[in-house]
């Protein structure tokens, strides 16, 4: 087979859905310098919010293949909502100090965690996607997914003061609705009993209400599933049904000793 032949094999079975992969390069760079114009004190933020405008408007003009899109009144909206969102952000990174021992610094959260990076990364990707922004906010997620090991979908709907340890393994699903001073630690999953893609406009994913822990590894699915406040979900926990307020769900174990001596 000609070198020709093979090209044109390819072309044919290249579905054509006028992909341009520059929209993802450019999202995580958008994502990075919005990040950097809130957080270091080096950045200049009048000049990095025009460029950052300048570049929103080049992604979601890809992101919506040329079609019209109110970039501009969008653009407007989002950096409105920034002063608010800074506001959330600084009590997450304060949550994170109060709540680590390992902490020794609000500074060392907003530099080193990755919980925080992520938590920064779902609350501006999710005022984009409120405001119906096409692919961005998906891409923005995603950019923090693959640094982070966190899946946050940006359509979660998430309180204040969230508090997110080691972080690695957590799947956080786009329906759910967790609420003020929640901590979760790693492995966590709130996802859905189901996964039909006639459920896309239904609540699939879990309800956590105040003040709830959950520890390590624990899964917790499906639409009609709350968590009360003040409730504590030890690790490994496996919860398809709501448990009250002021409860403590636990993992049953069992030690057996050995019936036979270990050979040496």
């Amino acid at each position: 087979m000609t070198k020709q032949n093979i090209i044109h094999q390819i072309k044919s079975h290249k579905i054509n859905h006028q992909l341009n992969f520059e929209l993802k390069d450019k999202v995580e760079k958008f994502t990075d310098d919005l990040f950097y114009m809130l957080f270091d004190a080096n950045v200049a933020i009048d000049q990095s919010m025009d460029q950052l405008e300048q570049t929103f408007e080049e992604i979601t003009n890809i992101a919506c293949n040329h079609q019209k899109f109110p970039c501009t009144k969008i653009w407007q909206k989002f950096i409105e909502e920034l002063p608010e969102l800074l506001h959330l952000l600084n009590l997450d990174a304060q949550c994170i100090y109060d709540n680590d021992p390992a902490s020794n610094s609000v500074e060392e959260v907003y530099l080193a965690y990755p919980g925080f990076f992520v938590i920064a990364v779902y609350r501006l990707s999710n005022a984009l996607y409120k405001h119906q922004t096409p692919l961005v906010p998906r891409l923005m997620s995603e950019y923090a997914h693959r640094l982070t090991g966190v899946d946050i979908h940006p359509g979660a709907t998430i309180g204040s003061s969230f508090f997110i340890d080691h972080g690695t393994g957590i799947v956080i699903g786009e329906t759910t609705l967790i609420k003020n001073n929640v901590k979760i630690y790693q492995g966590v999953t709130l996802g859905a009993l189901q996964v039909s893609k006639d459920m896309k406009n239904v609540k699939r994913h879990p309800t956590v209400e105040h003040n709830v822990c959950i520890y390590a590894n624990a899964t917790i699915l499906g639409g009609n599933t709350v968590i009360g406040e003040n409730c504590t979900v030890g690790g490994n926990v496996w919860l398809t049904e709501s448990v009250p307020a002021n409860s403590i769900v636990y993992h049953t174990f069992e030690t057996k000793l050995k019936t036979k001596p270990i050979l040496k």
